[in-house]
C-alpha cells in the first residue's frame, strides 16, 4: 500500500471513530466490536513474540524446539543455553504479558470509556497468554504460558500474582517439579484473586482468570501423565541413558 493510501486509510478510520463517539447507536454497534478487536489483536501479537526461540536462535544459532521438551519457554531455554538465557526468557515473557495488559487497558480507556478497565485488561490478558501458547510465528506452537500469565497477572492483580508465584516457589522447592509447581500456581491464582482483589470485578475478569488457568493446565497434559506415572523429570536431575 502506498504512503498516500496509508494516510487516507487512517484518516477515514479516525473520522469513523469520531462520528461513532458522538452517535450512541454507532458507538454500540461499531466502535465496541472494533475496540475489542483492537485489544485482542494488540495483546495477541505482543504475547505471540517467541522470545525463547529468538534468544536461542540469536545467541546459540540453535532451534530450542529441538532441545529437551521442545518447548520455547524459560525452563527449556535454560536447558539449551544455561541460566542466563533462561532468566532472560522468563523476564521478557513476563514483560510482554504485563505490556499487553497495560496496552489493553489503555486501549479500553481510549476506545471504550464506559467499559470497566478490568474488562479491557481481562480481554488483553487472555489474548496475550493465548498468543504465547499459540504463536502465529511458529505455526501456532508456542510455550506453556506460565511466565506470560505471571506477567499479565502482575498488572491485572499484583497481590494475587505474587501470592501465586510464592506458592509456585514453595511447591517447587519441596518437589523439584517445575510442571507441578506451574499447575498449582496457575490454579491458585483465581482463588487468590477472589480474596485479594478489591474494587469492582466484572464477570469478564474472572472468566479470563479461569480460562488462563485452564489453558496452562491443558498445556501440561503430558507432564500430568508423567507425574501420575512417576516418570516426570525433576529439575536439575540428570537423565539416565
Amino acid at each position: 500500500m502506498r504512503p498516500e493510501a496509508h494516510r487516507n486509510f487512517f484518516y477515514l478510520v479516525s473520522l469513523h471513530f469520531h462520528a461513532a463517539l458522538h452517535t450512541p447507536h454507532l458507538l454500540n454497534s461499531h466502535v465496541m466490536p472494533l475496540a475489542i478487536f483492537a485489544i485482542l489483536a494488540a495483546a495477541y501479537l505482543l504475547g505471540s513474540i517467541p522470545t525463547g526461540y529468538l534468544l536461542v536462535r540469536i545467541f546459540l544459532r540453535q532451534d530450542v524446539r529441538a532441545v529437551g521438551s521442545g518447548n520455547i519457554g524459560a525452563t527449556n531455554v535454560l536447558r539449551a543455553g544455561g541460566k542466563g538465557l533462561g532468566a532472560l526468557t522468563f523476564l521478557l515473557d513476563v514483560l510482554k504479558g504485563s505490556a499487553a495488559v497495560w496496552l489493553g487497558g489503555w486501549l479500553g480507556t481510549l476506545l471504550m470509556p464506559g467499559t470497566p478497565l478490568r474488562t479491557a485488561q481481562a480481554i488483553a490478558a487472555l489474548a496475550a497468554v493465548a498468543g504465547h501458547i499459540f504463536t502465529v510465528w511458529l505455526r501456532f506452537r508456542g510455550g506453556k504460558g506460565v511466565s506470560t500469565a505471571f506477567g499479565v497477572f502482575l498488572v491485572a492483580a499484583p497481590w494475587a500474582a505474587l501470592a501465586a508465584i510464592g506458592l509456585f516457589a514453595v511447591v517447587f522447592a519441596f518437589s523439584r517439579y517445575v510442571s507441578l509447581a506451574s499447575i498449582v500456581g496457575a490454579l491458585s491464582f483465581p482463588i487468590f484473586a477472589w480474596f485479594l482483589v478489591s474494587g469492582p470485578r466484572p464477570p469478564a475478569y474472572f472468566v479470563a482468570e479461569g480460562a488462563i488457568a485452564l489453558l496452562i493446565v491443558a498445556r501440561h497434559d503430558q507432564n500430568i501423565r508423567r507425574l501420575l506415572a512417576g516418570t516426570e523429570s525433576r529439575f536439575g536431575a540428570k537423565k539416565t541413558a
